[in-house]
């Protein structure tokens, strides 16, 4: 079973630069997006199989998240069902036979990191959400989740140590999330590979590749010996995040 994850970073944009393509020829089972930035009615995307789940934002042109399945879903669900946290089109939920699929997109702390104190709310509420539905059954979440875990997911960690991503509060939070039995598919795969997700607009960031790793795959430590692999896609171009990939066995 195949797994794509993509912070498109307005679908739009990223559509006029060959996402239809990409998504006829990654052939994933479950294709889900971050960042569309659209209302309903603004793109008319139809993959023949698969059927498609939208979460808009309230706000024009901001969030919003998305999943495309070959699976018919169980039940689907929009959002933690917490409504300080429901107006962003932040959370999409599936919930399959054996488990269930969350794609996130997880708020920016933004600059100044004005917006930290909301983050640490909402990274209580998402967890206690996952644990939740842990009960129940396995959870795979993906997502861009705004964080560079650990040095090694970040170019240069000494000069970016208070940025948004990479606080030490924010990145405890993920700490916290894997200590509550989740495993980060690639880091568990990949102990020690440097790899991004993330670059900047800015500076060339992409071609030097100053980048981040900030794009995830994290399930429930029980569907471990299932993880067949799991990828960055460094070579996929079209929005300042590339996809990431899980190949579940």
């Amino acid at each position: 079973m195949k797994l794509i994850s993509w912070n498109v970073n307005g679908l739009r944009a990223c559509e006029g630069k060959g996402f239809s393509d990409f998504f006829r020829q990654i052939d994933a089972d479950f294709f889900c997006l971050q960042e569309t930035k659209m209302q309903a009615g603004q793109l008319d995307l139809l993959f023949p199989g698969y059927e498609s789940y939208w979460n808009y934002a309230d706000k024009k042109g901001y969030s919003g998240t998305a999943i495309f399945t070959r699976q018919q879903p169980l039940s689907v669900s929009y959002g933690m069902g917490i409504d300080e946290h429901d107006h962003e089109g932040r959370i999409i939920t599936l919930e399959m036979a054996d488990f269930y699929l969350v794609t996130v997109y997880t708020p920016n702390s933004q600059d100044e990191l004005r917006r930290l104190d909301y983050r640490m709310q909402w990274e209580d509420a998402f967890r206690n959400y996952l644990l939740n539905l842990d009960e129940r059954k396995p959870v795979i979440v993906c997502g861009d989740m705004n964080v560079a875990h650990e040095e090694i997911d970040i170019k240069n960690p000494k000069t970016n140590r208070r940025n948004a991503g990479f606080t030490d509060e924010e990145r405890q939070k993920f700490t916290l999330l894997l200590q509550s039995g989740f495993t980060d598919t690639f880091r568990w795969k990949y102990p020690e590979q440097v790899t991004y997700s993330w670059w900047s607009y800015r500076f060339q960031a992409r071609q030097k590749n100053a980048g981040w790793r900030i794009d995830y795959f994290v399930v429930s430590n029980r569907l471990q010996p299932r993880i067949a692999d799991a990828k960055i896609l460094t070579d996929v171009f079209g929005s300042d995040h590339c996809p990431v990939e899980l190949d579940l066995a």
